[in-house]
């Protein structure tokens, strides 16, 4: 599950009308960084590229835990693994994190201009 830039971002909001941000990307950001251990392994793919016994190792937790965060991040779509003879290594992509990066950047937009939107109270 890739995300997109947040929707409407780039379009013109009429005062009182309100533009949702994307589901998607709430979604994509509390795959990466919803859990603390989670953010961890992020942290660390963001150094080097690791295979799970790095992860045990550099984070104390348990194989079956880091495989869990693991295969959450590759369904959301911002790790990758490449087998390598017995061990399986992992490692963050780019071009995912620069499309959370993008819809952060949108969402910030929309975020300054509603400081001069308020919708009136019935």
């Amino acid at each position: 599950m890739l995300i997109s830039p947040v929707a409407g971002a780039d379009a013109e909001e009429a005062p009182g009308q309100a533009v949702e941000a994307q589901p998607d990307l709430a979604e994509a950001v509390v795959k990466l960084f919803g859990d603390p251990l989670r953010a961890e392994i992020v942290r660390l793919l963001a150094r080097e590229q690791m295979c799970t016994c790095h992860l045990v190792d550099d984070t104390g937790a348990r194989q079956s835990t880091i495989s869990h965060h693991l295969r959450v991040l590759r369904e959301a779509g911002f790790v990758t693994a490449e087998p390598r003879g017995r061990y399986t290594y992992y490692r963050l992509r780019p071009d995912a994190l620069s499309l959370l990066t993008v819809g952060i950047a949108n969402l910030t937009a929309q975020a300054h201009r509603a400081q001069a939107i308020r919708r009136p109270c019935a």
